[in-house]
């Protein structure tokens, strides 16, 4: 069987299904990848009928809001020893340094923090668990992961959707020349969102690092 007619034969449901597990566990704190998974399925999803692209992007986003709120209910639970056990376990990532800075980021900016967290892979994972951690309101989190959810998972599955269609339209007119110049733009318009946003959050953390925090 070609891979093409294989493809086909994957219900659209299962497809719906895997995304949002996967970056609903990603979310929560467990280190998937599931960004690769939401682009591999939206550009299934532009050459498969049966794969709706709205769907997927609602999927994707549930996924992220729900694992993200999850993870902020373990860490408003575990608290403190619970940083110092994933900092035991992940010391590049949850050392006292890192918390100390992403505590002050998260007191001087908040939501801000959570909403720009979910376009930088690393704050995708313990976005949530570290705003449960530090006693964040939970309506500001909610309304920061929801918003995030939205533009990232809902924008990633239109950006690389359009770009599978336009590249399936291209590439039967001008062969795999208009395939490469179409991926190309598509990986081009990623990482300018990308880099503005981890820009962004550099910022966030760069002035919040010159603050002195409470007493």
């Amino acid at each position: 069987m070609h891979i093409q007619e294989w493809l086909e034969t994957i219900p659209a449901v299962s497809v719906y299904a895997l995304v949002g597990v996967v970056i609903g566990l990603e979310s929560l704190g467990i280190p998937l990848p599931g960004e690769i998974v939401l682009v591999s399925a939206a550009l299934l999803a532009a050459g498969h009928d049966g794969i709706n692209p709205w769907i997927l992007g609602a999927c994707a986003s549930a996924g992220a809001i729900l694992g993200d709120s999850i993870g902020y209910a373990i860490g408003r639970k575990g608290g403190r020893p619970l940083l110092a056990r994933m900092g035991g376990k992940f010391p590049k990532h949850f050392g006292k340094v890192q918390i100390a800075m992403a505590e002050r980021s998260f007191q001087k900016w908040g939501m801000w923090a959570v909403f720009f967290g979910r376009f930088v892979a690393l704050l995708r994972i313990f976005a949530g668990p570290l705003a449960g951690v530090l006693h964040m309101p939970y309506w500001k989190f909610l309304i920061a992961n929801v918003l995030g959810g939205i533009v990232w998972a809902g924008g990633t599955t239109a950006v690389i959707y359009s770009v599978g269609v336009v590249a399936e339209a291209w590439l039967k007119r001008f062969s795999y020349l208009g395939l490469v110049a179409a991926v190309l733009i598509g990986i081009t318009s990623m990482l300018i969102v990308k880099n503005r946003a981890k820009k962004a959050a550099e910022r966030m953390s760069a002035t919040s690092a010159t603050v002195p925090a409470a007493d």
